[in-house]
């Protein structure tokens, strides 16, 4: 079994409900269709609104499956300054990424985009194929050579160019690529030293004086925020399933599969008890239910006659964080994506583990194979499904005046929900076009 086919689903999902939540109808679903924060119908941004919605489960599991991958990716490298050409490469290559891909979108373009931008923007999806496709051919190396500097050349001569203007998300993954990658390979052979980089974090947020001035200070605030560093409370975590993944599955009994599969599906029960009782407020009782069904998994974990080390590591794992975050649900407010906060980083850690490890389970036994190659065929070139929409979807429907029937769909709860499928759909059909011939976007 490839052991990462599962990790893959993970960030497969994550991507595809990130292009879902973007797409589908505005001010016209119930709340839980959006982030919590921003609710139906005007999705004003309400810092003050606790909860937790599926759309916002989208991010951390995307970041929770970055920092899976890095182990994945730097095990093999043996010289520190490889491993740190490698790291600084991608986070130059990922904010570039980003700067570029907000440019590139024919709305920032111009207020009231013509066909000339929308011809620009696909002019740069195909831009980004040569800059970011994975070759050894040393003519396509000129010819990502080349890529980068029409790239470079198109930032220079837009009149609106800012610096500061830049996918914010991208930012984030760059400084985590960057910080976790680096805490993962100083701290490779030392893991409570990389849990105990955490605290130190936390003092820098809470605390005054120089800590504060630490906070504050960037020599490039374009590019890093020390505030970014909170999601080192799920790259962290992340970077310890990417280790179990490496362990060995040994073989099952048909009574010990059983109990894997039911603990496969308490994992999904957990996820849904925690999406309806954190937005509904039910604390109590998803409390209760959680503590429940944890409790529940972990004892069945224990009777397992031939047990699986990085399974029951991930559901460990998994029910610690999520018991973690819902004690921290009755502080700062409530769990919150935005602001975050540390219920909403242990609760969504934790969720990710226990998906994480419901996709390794059901691969492993042959259950839901179609679904998870899938997803897993999407999370093996996320940038590509990431910029398909805005730079090569919205484009060809403007140009073809096919954005009419998708603006047609906005009305009703279904067709609204419609339009997030079609689109979503169509990005995945051309996200696994470039799998099926191995154009993967790398940095």
């Amino acid at each position: 079994m490839n052991r990462s086919n599962s990790l893959d689903a993970l960030r497969g999902f994550a991507i595809l409900a990130m292009v879902l939540s973007s797409s589908i109808a505005f001010g016209i679903l119930p709340g839980w269709m959006y982030h919590a924060q921003t609710p139906p119908p005007s999705h004003q941004f309400n810092p003050a609104l606790p909860g937790l919605t599926w759309v916002d489960l989208v991010f951390p599991f995307f970041l929770f499956s970055m920092g899976a991958a890095i182990p994945l990716a730097l095990r093999k490298k043996t010289s520190a300054f490889k491993v740190s050409g490698h790291i600084l490469l991608r986070y130059a290559l990922l904010v570039f990424f980003a700067v570029f891909t907000l440019h590139a979108r024919a709305w920032v373009q111009s207020p009231g985009p013509g066909w000339t931008e929308q011809l620009v923007s696909i002019a740069c999806f195909i831009l980004l194929s040569f800059m970011f496709i994975r070759t050894e051919s040393r003519w396509m190396l000129l010819f990502k050579i080349a890529a980068f500097a029409a790239g470079i050349v198109f930032l220079y001569l837009q009149p609106g160019f800012d610096i500061y203007k830049s996918d914010v998300i991208i930012i984030v993954l760059a400084n985590m690529a960057f910080f976790g990658s680096a805490a993962w390979w100083l701290t490779r052979r030392h893991p409570l030293v990389r849990i105990g980089i955490l605290p130190f974090i936390v003092a820098i947020f809470i605390a005054e004086g120089w800590a504060q001035e630490l906070f504050s200070w960037s020599p490039l605030p374009w590019m890093y925020k020390f505030y970014y560093l909170k999601y080192l409370f799920i790259i962290i975590p992340g970077t310890f399933a990417g280790e179990w993944l490496l362990l060995q599955t040994p073989e099952q009994t048909e009574a010990d599969k059983r109990k894997w599969m039911l603990m496969a599906a308490c994992a999904l029960l957990l996820v849904i008890v925690n999406l309806v009782g954190l937005q509904s407020r039910w604390l109590l009782v998803n409390l209760s239910l959680s503590v429940a069904i944890g409790t529940f998994m972990l004892v069945l974990s224990n009777r397992i006659s031939a047990p699986v080390r990085s399974w029951k590591n991930f559901l460990q794992a998994g029910i610690y964080l999520l018991w973690l975050g819902l004690c921290f649900d009755s502080t700062q407010g409530g769990i919150k994506k935005d602001p975050s906060n540390y219920a909403y980083y242990f609760v969504t850690g934790g969720l990710a583990f226990l998906v994480l490890l419901g996709f390794c389970i059901l691969e492993h036994f042959g259950r839901a194979t179609a679904a998870i190659r899938y997803l897993a065929a999407n999370g093996r070139n996320p940038m590509v499904a990431y910029v398909t929409g805005n730079l090569l979807l919205l484009p060809l429907l403007h140009l073809t005046g096919a954005i009419q029937l998708f603006s047609a769909l906005e009305n009703n709860v279904w067709l609204g929900v419609l339009r997030g499928l079609l689109f979503t759909g169509i990005v995945s059909v051309v996200t696994i076009f470039f799998v099926n011939r191995k154009w993967y976007w790398k940095t």
